[in-house]
């Protein structure tokens, strides 16, 4: 490049120099050929300014308005100038000669050319013989390391790696031939370990095959005794869930007993003022004394003493049937067809003989025409437990609390919503509030498998799930399982103006 732009100059100099020239060389005689009239002459003599290198237009403008001009004026033109024509120091005229660098950028194009192609030629020469150069000192030897790498095995680990046509001072090559060769006898003395190694390994492997085999007798044994072992614990803690089922049936039917036992007597106090009553008026008929008056207050006491005697039969019938549609369906345990709401204030009211003595407020929220088919015996357990639970330890030394107890019924799925205002769960046993043995009241009579009987029964039995959630006061119980109707029944959404059956 600074070769060609020297070159641009030296042609912008010789330019310069050829305005000069002319100047020189044709301004006199061209103001000759101008003072004669010769206009052939002149005309030659402009043309052969044209002639020149670089010279585009030449034009001549006589003092009587005479042009001569020649050549055509471009965008191209870089310079012009003028020149006056005299003669005998009169100025006869004007001549402006314009100039372009098209011939010299030209020349400079095919000077590139040149330099392009010879510098070309020089540097695939000398890449040429560098590359033999490297070829033949390095690149060989390099192919031979190469090689010579790929090929080696264990087998061949004992040929070691020669350069050859080497000269008698080393360099970079010879010392990574050495290095190569270290690390060949390197890898032959580890080789030599490993299989050392080996051995030996295979030696310790057959002692730990025998140690191995001794460990899983005795795995075996330990299992046996384990299973045996697991077996009794299972067997253990069914006869405790029997016994927990049992001891909750035991409590049921005592406070049953319990309350039937008061409408029973009071139904045998009026059958006993009854029968004195009649044995009264038997009397007054056959001593001929019974007045009028005397008849009236003995009917009205009887009237009295039959409504006394109905209130308590029906009450008594009523806890009777309330307690045979947990404690028989607990032991028969079928999948039937029941009203929920039916059902659920059944157990809640014989629940309630257990904890008569207690103001609890008991609130249930269900729809009455919701029918389901389901284990009646399962949600027997259920309520009986959370109830239970509430009584003995959310409202441990209180005598009022708040209960609910709101079904939800979807589509496809019935939620129980169980809550009290106790003073809740405990967050060291909220974790594993459902798993076996889990009791606060343990050594106080608390076996800690109620939960976990209700857990067995949401999830193998009713095939749901149960989880327990956030509440501001005591605690509350989620319980999630399918809804499922017999053929021929239906169920309906809740009703938000259900009264609330405390």
């Amino acid at each position: 490049m600074i070769q060609l732009y020297a070159d641009f100059q030296s042609g912008v100099s010789e330019l310069d120099e050829r305005f000069n020239d002319i100047e020189l060389s044709f301004n006199q005689s061209i103001s000759t050929s101008l003072w004669d009239f010769n206009e052939p002459l002149v005309r030659q003599q402009i043309e052969g300014i044209l002639r020149l290198a670089d010279i585009r237009h030449v034009k001549i403008t006589t003092s009587f308005g005479k042009i001569y001009q020649v050549g055509d004026i471009t965008a191209e033109v870089k310079k012009t100038e003028n020149y006056p024509i005299i003669f005998e120091g009169n100025s006869i005229g004007n001549m402006v000669i314009s100039a372009d660098y098209r011939d010299i950028y030209q020349e400079l194009w095919q000077r590139a050319g040149f330099i392009v192609i010879s510098e070309f030629i020089k540097i695939f020469i000398v890449a040429f013989c560098t590359f033999f150069i490297v070829h033949w000192l390095i690149t060989r030897h390099l192919y031979r390391i190469t090689l010579y790498s790929k090929a080696m095995t264990g087998e061949n680990i004992d040929t070691p790696l020669i350069l050859e046509n080497r000269g008698e001072t080393t360099d970079e090559l010879d010392e990574l031939v050495s290095a190569i060769n270290d690390m060949r006898l390197t890898l032959k003395d580890d080789i030599i370990q490993l299989e050392d190694a080996e051995n030996a390994l295979i030696n310790l492997n057959g002692d730990l095959e025998i140690k191995v085999y001794e460990r899983t007798a005795k795995l075996a044994e330990i299992n046996q005794h384990l299973q045996q072992s697991l077996n009794e614990l299972t067997l253990a803690k069914d006869q405790l869930v029997q016994s927990e089922k049992m001891a909750s049936l035991g409590q049921l039917v005592a406070g049953v007993a319990h309350e039937v036992n008061t409408p029973l007597g009071i139904c045998v106090t009026s059958v006993s003022a009854l029968k004195e009553k009649i044995s009264e008026l038997n009397h007054a008929l056959i001593d001929e004394t019974l007045s009028r008056k005397q008849l009236s207050s003995i009917l009205k006491l009887f009237v009295e003493y039959e409504q006394i005697i109905e209130r308590s039969l029906n009450k008594a019938v009523d806890l009777i049937r309330g307690f045979k549609s947990v404690a028989v369906e607990h032991h028969t345990d079928p999948k039937i067809n029941i009203n929920l709401a039916q059902h659920v204030n059944d157990v809640v009211n014989t629940v309630k003989t257990l904890f008569k003595q207690k103001n609890y407020t008991i609130k249930i929220e269900i729809d009455k025409a919701l029918n389901v088919f389901t284990f009646p015996s399962a949600w027997n357990q259920i309520l009986t437990n959370f109830l239970t639970n509430s009584h003995i330890h959310g409202f441990e030394n209180c005598m009022k609390g708040e209960i609910s107890i709101e079904f939800q019924a979807s589509e496809d799925s019935l939620v129980l919503i169980y809550q009290d205002n106790g003073k809740g769960l405990d967050e060291k046993i909220k974790d594993k509030i459902f798993d076996p043995f889990v009791t606060t009241k343990r050594g106080f009579g608390g076996s800690g498998l109620g939960m976990n009987i209700v857990y067995n029964l949401v999830n193998t039995k009713l095939g749901g799930s149960i989880k327990i959630a956030d509440s501001e006061h005591g605690c509350c119980f989620v319980v999630k399982v399918p809804l499922q109707t017999e053929q021929g029944s239906h169920t309906k959404p809740l009703d938000p103006d259900l009264p609330l059956i405390d």
